[in-house]
């Protein structure tokens, strides 16, 4: 396996889209199996790591800076915080491997943006044909565990941390304990165990719910029995239900005769005499406003037939005044008229024959209006307008009253039938007997319908226990069945832990020596000192190293020094990286820690160049130095360079190819 490329974009403090070329070929002929990466402290080393883990693994990656978060707070957390909330975050791998011996590639593909959605990202994987093979992408958990398996990733992407923590400690950390586990094969043969353990475990739940069942003989006699307790449970709610009708009809009874009695008026005496007070006061304001009516013009109804007669003389001595008015300005007309006749050329005796005329004409127009009798009203215009309002205002001062009137009648008749009603309560000593023989049958009643609920309820209870026993009953001979196939398995997984136990001691002690000899071998090659240490061997439960020398004597830790604990601890991972019989990369963060001169020099030409086909190498100033990056180029070691440039005003970081710090 070859990681090709590593492609970064708005990751941690890489913000844009920024590649990394991680091919270690020069050409199609040529090889070096160093890629170099140089960085200060917080530069951005560690983010490369994590980005590599996150590609492979996704929510299993184990990450260096995502503690106890989520995988939805990790990928915010990983977003570089430059960058619009909108945009994506991504990260690509390309890596090549062989496969059905053929070399082929994969670009695997992962984006998210803030605030993912479901706070996962999205997973693609790019084929060879620029494909997206959806079926590899739902299987691609189990597919990079067949390659690179998560238990034994930190023996080939590690930090100088945990080479740092693995030298100081008499046993191994929990990671490389795994990662251990896993190389010899005892993660699956645990994993076995425990299965078996749960099998036999639900197995012998279901043998001893097997034999908490009753025989065949018991499950019938609890049958018929829980049968008559049905028909019995009937019974009682049968008559429970009859009681209950009674006592209804009892209730009824009481409240019937509570009305007749008078009890509900009775409780309602308050009410009814509030009413009775108020339709009193109501009557009291209409014949307040009778009595105004009254003091009006309201008493002239009395002599209507007075008022009309006036009225009608009125009007009548109104129209022989203006008769005459008319009459007088006629003849002062006709006397003109003679005047005007008398000076013109006419005879006398025409003249006279017209006079006649116009009298004659005059007396025949009035004849009907002469009037029989001496008028004795003389009113004038404007008493006859006044008496004309006046007749108007009575009509409707009569309407009003008469209005006020059928109020005042339908008041009292509502005053009245409320007094009927008051007086028809029962008296305070009765109503109480009455409410409390109410309350009574109201309660019994109560009461029996709460009986009659209970025995509803556990007769339903005794129909769903009557099914669950015939089905016991007739599941008996499949549970019979059942129990003594668990019984067998029972039996049989105990002989294959027992087997399991002896194959994880075989196996344990046949990988263990074999990784105890790649670890010396290492070491000294590492140490170039071959009279420190003759002999390695590792505990095989704790896994911790223990060195002896030419004598087979017992060399103790603490008498190596700090330089000699660090290479011993990286043999210990190279060795357990060959014994792996995996062909991987290897990524190491921070390799030289605090290795001096010499440890360092053994370090830079001895393991790097020889720890795999491919080793990335995140490294600050002070630990590959201007002398060790020269040792590598004139070794031809390197074949690539790259210069993480950390601006701390923007706390963004730019890989910068073919650069180095020197």
């Amino acid at each position: 396996m070859i990681f090709l490329e590593l492609v970064l974009q708005n990751f941690g403090p890489y913000s844009g889209k920024q590649v990394i070329n991680l091919n270690p070929k020069i050409d199609e002929e040529t090889s070096h199996p160093i890629i170099l990466l140089g960085g200060m402290n917080g530069g951005g080393k560690t983010t490369l790591m994590d980005a590599i883990r996150l590609a492979l693994y996704g929510p299993r990656a184990q990450c260096s800076t995502r503690g106890n978060l989520s995988y939805s707070d990790f990928l915010n957390q990983c977003v570089n915080n430059k960058i619009d909330p909108v945009a994506d975050t991504r990260i690509e791998l390309l890596f090549e491997h062989i496969e059905n011996d053929k070399p082929i590639k994969y670009r695997v593909v992962r984006s998210w943006t803030k605030n993912p959605k479901d706070g996962k990202d999205t997973l693609g994987i790019l084929g060879d044909s620029d494909t997206w093979p959806d079926a590899l992408v739902n299987i691609w958990d189990e597919y990079i565990e067949n390659l690179l398996p998560l238990g034994i990733s930190n023996l080939f992407l590690f930090d100088g941390e945990q080479v740092k923590e693995l030298a100081e400690q008499e046993t191994p950390p929990p990671v490389v304990v795994d990662a251990i586990r896993g190389l010899l094969g005892l993660e699956l043969a645990d994993r076995l165990a425990v299965d078996l353990d749960i099998l036999v475990n639900r197995k012998l739940k279901e043998v001893g719910n097997s034999k908490d069942l009753a025989n065949l003989e018991e499950i019938e006699t609890r049958l018929t029995q829980q049968q008559e307790d049905y028909q019995t449970t009937e019974e009682k709610l049968e008559t429970l239900k009859n009681h209950v009708e009674e006592l209804e009809q009892k209730q009824q009874e009481a409240f019937d005769k509570f009305i007749s009695e008078g009890g509900k008026i009775a409780a309602e005496r308050n009410q009814l005499e509030l009413q009775q007070h108020t339709k009193t006061a109501e009557i009291e304001q209409v014949r307040q406003s009778m009595c105004e009516l009254a003091a009006d013009v309201l008493p002239l109804a009395l002599i209507p037939n007075l008022l009309n007669q006036a009225q009608a003389q009125g009007e009548k001595e109104f129209r022989h005044q203006q008769i005459q008015i008319s009459k007088d300005l006629l003849i002062e007309r006709d006397q003109r008229l003679l005047a005007w006749l008398n000076q013109v050329e006419i005879s006398p005796i025409e003249v006279e024959k017209i006079q006649s005329f116009l009298i004659q004409d005059v007396d025949s127009l009035y004849a009907k209006t002469i009037q029989t009798e001496a008028p004795w009203l003389l009113a004038d215009d404007e008493t006859l307008s006044q008496l004309d309002n006046l007749i108007y205002h009575l009509q409707n001062s009569k309407l009003s009253a008469k209005e006020k009137l059928a109020i005042l009648k339908n008041k009292e008749e509502e005053i009245h039938t409320l007094e009927r009603q008051v007086q028809t309560a029962a008296a305070p000593e009765d109503y109480t007997k009455l409410r409390q023989a109410l309350e009574l049958a109201q309660n019994q009643v109560v009461e029996a319908k709460a009986n009659y609920e209970t025995i509803r309820r556990r007769l339903a209870d005794l129909e769903t226990i009557i099914a669950k026993s015939k089905r016991e009953l007739s599941d008996y001979t499949v549970e019979n069945i059942k129990h003594k196939n668990s019984e067998h398995i029972i039996t049989s997984a105990a002989k294959v832990q027992n087997t399991l136990k002896v194959f994880r001691e075989k196996l344990t002690l046949r990988k263990l020596n074999k990784l105890e000899e790649e670890v010396k071998n290492c070491f000294l090659y590492l140490l170039h000192k071959s009279d420190l240490v003759h002999r390695i061997t590792i505990d095989t439960k704790t896994f911790s190293l223990l060195l002896y020398d030419l004598n087979g004597k017992p060399v103790p830790k603490h008498r190596l020094s700090a330089g000699e604990k660090q290479l011993l601890a990286i043999a210990f991972l190279w060795g357990l990286a060959k014994v792996s019989g995996h062909r991987l990369p290897v990524a190491i963060d921070t390799p030289l820690g605090r290795l001096d001169s010499s440890h360092r020099s053994n370090l830079v030409e001895r393991y790097f160049p020889s720890a795999s086909h491919q080793v990335i190498l995140l490294s600050t100033d002070t630990e590959i130095g201007k002398k060790e990056v020269e040792t590598l180029r004139e070794n031809e070691a390197i074949a690539r360079e790259y210069l993480l440039k950390y601006d701390s005003s923007t706390r963004q970081t730019t890989v910068v190819e073919n650069q180095y710090f020197w």
